[in-house]
């Protein structure tokens, strides 16, 4: 069901999407002072990150299955009241437990915004204006990454668990705000009863049968790479060249910037002339060289320039993998966000994990290994464009022109 007036919707859904992304990357210039105090270091960074993760490859497909039934609406603003509560509880503990606790919490209030949304832009956006309206919403997830870290390194300077209310706050408020201004949208049911309904485990397994799986497996390990940069570039930086909380989130602030720019004002000319297979391959290969350089590289502005190129690259790959996986998933959107989230989730946990004990090894390790992955990745969908492009059935449309 499409929408011709969605705009209004479209723009709630981004501030929604801004406000979670925000809170998380508030958080992440803080990190490495902030655990200093609980005397953690890399693994323990890695493993509160992939706790996150965790919690939202186990309960994403879920909450996409059930938001293909009920109002999508009520599950977007319980997401929101969650992840408040678990970003409070970070910054009021003394406990290194308790940090896991909420790490988890965080991730079951982003596992029922983050698909939820996807799928409601699915829902309300015509096939022709399906990848601008991914695309914003991919700016939004960038804007929160780029504006968070300037919030929370400023936040930082006053007090380190500032930055942890601060967001907890901000995501109960936008709840109050939603409840009052997102349209309630039931979802019809009879259609998608046949869609997996099985635990995680087994929808991964039937997930292989989808005919956009391999776009799946490239989410997997587009974020397992990309993990990899962003579980240790605070500790790298505040390692190697004794960075503090604000010139961190300074490179993390500036180097988003023109990511948001291009995807809200040059990715949807990109789709339509490139297509999206070929922005995916050209900037996996960017995010590789550019995650290799950074191990090289010196000097405050010459390392924001290469984790700018870095952070453009993430910001053209996600989107496109998004619109493709939606343009393809049908009337099951909520089913199709529930399981890319998952596969997201999974790279996002197994790759902060590798990279805490990595970086407590060797410090460049994680961003060698990440490099191989990233290519390993451009490899795949290399492989399947040829495959694409050499099929002879006439009934199954290029990706690129669905």
């Amino acid at each position: 069901m499409t929408n011709s007036n969605y705009k209004p919707i479209l723009y709630l859904l981004m501030f929604n999407m801004f406000i979670t992304m925000g809170g998380i990357g508030m958080i992440v210039p803080v990190m490495p002072a902030y655990l200093e105090v609980f005397g953690a270091r890399g693994q323990i960074y890695g493993f509160l990150i992939a706790t996150f993760s965790l919690s939202q490859f186990i309960f994403s497909p879920i909450i996409g299955n059930y938001s293909d039934r009920y109002s999508r609406k009520n599950i977007i603003i319980t997401g929101l009241i969650i992840y408040g509560i678990a970003q409070v509880l970070f910054g009021y503990t003394d406990d290194l437990w308790v940090l896991f606790v909420s790490r988890f919490m965080s991730g079951i209030g982003a596992a029922f915004i983050m698909p939820t949304i996807l799928a409601y832009v699915g829902d309300i956006t015509p096939l022709e204006d399906r990848g601008k309206g991914m695309s914003l919403v991919g700016a939004a997830i960038s804007l929160g990454f780029t504006i968070g870290p300037g919030i929370g390194g400023g936040l930082a300077e006053i007090n380190l668990d500032l930055p942890f209310y601060f967001a907890g706050m901000i995501a109960f408020m936008t709840a109050i705000v939603t409840f009052y201004m997102l349209p309630q949208q039931k979802e019809r049911a009879a259609s998608l009863t046949q869609s997996p309904r099985d635990n995680i485990f087994k929808q991964l397994i039937l997930s292989v049968k989808l005919p956009y799986f391999v776009f799946l497996v490239v989410v997997f390990t587009f974020s397992f790479g990309i993990a990899n940069i962003q579980a240790t570039m605070s500790l790298f930086l505040n390692d190697k060249f004794n960075y503090s909380p604000f010139l961190i989130s300074t490179i993390l602030v500036v180097s988003g910037v023109a990511g948001v720019i291009i995807q809200l004002f040059i990715i949807n000319k990109l789709f339509a002339r490139f297509g999206e297979v070929k922005i995916i391959m050209v900037n996996l290969m960017l995010a590789a060289v550019t995650l290799y350089l950074l191990i090289y590289v010196s000097g405050y502005f010459v390392i924001l320039t290469v984790a700018s190129l870095n952070a453009i690259a993430a910001t053209l790959i996600r989107p496109a993998v998004n619109t493709i996986i939606s343009k393809m998933a049908g009337d099951g959107q909520g089913f199709a966000a529930g399981v890319n989230n998952a596969y997201m989730s999974l790279g996002n946990m197994i790759g902060p994990i590798c990279a805490g004990v990595l970086y407590d090894w060797k410090m460049e390790a994680p961003y060698i290994f990440g490099t191989f992955i990233l290519l390993s990745c451009f490899a795949l969908t290399f492989i399947w464009s040829l495959k694409k492009s050499n099929t002879t059935d006439a009934t199954e449309p290029a990706v690129d022109s669905l």
